[in-house]
């Protein structure tokens, strides 16, 4: 599956017309740092060692805890499917607060989370994505991650 390369289309800020409570889908284009993750509505924190890093390459993705698809919105909650890598599916609702993105959602197991996504600089320009039977990559900008069967890796040209 691929995207072909694309102007970044970046979103700045909250959708037009998106009501309050309303989710809004992933972005066209875009690189994301995670600033923090909250599990069971505990505390904000890092609690990886590397960087998390979500790229978003029209309605491909690539994370770089290892697992990648496409994204998909049903009108309130983004659906990220886990095509390769960790199996699954996350689902969550996406909200912008100022210029970063905050996820809140409920794993399969019924545990809660909500998470903090930062723009990354060096995100425009040329975007893409790319699979085979065990991997997937995606590009956006200076931003690279590639996933397959055991690990995501990201890399910043």
């Amino acid at each position: 599956m691929t995207a072909p390369d694309r102007e970044p289309q970046r979103e700045p800020g909250p959708e037009a017309g998106a009501e309050p409570g309303d989710g809004v889908p992933a972005p066209e284009h875009g690189a994301w740092l995670r600033r923090g993750i909250s599990r069971n509505g505990g505390p904000l924190v890092e609690d990886r060692d590397d960087e998390v890093v979500w790229l978003q390459a029209g309605p491909y993705y690539a994370d770089s805890r290892g697992f990648a698809g496409t994204t998909s919105f049903d009108g309130s909650q983004v659906r990220f499917h886990h095509i390769t890598g960790e199996p699954g599916d996350d689902t969550g609702t996406l909200k912008w607060e100022g210029a970063n993105l905050v996820e809140r959602g409920t794993n399969p197991d019924g545990s809660t989370f909500l998470e903090i996504w930062t723009p990354l600089p060096e995100a425009a320009g040329s975007a893409g994505s790319w699979s085979g039977p065990d991997h997937h990559v995606v590009r956006v900008g200076r931003h690279v991650v590639h996933v397959d069967s055991r690990a995501g890796t990201y890399w910043r040209l």
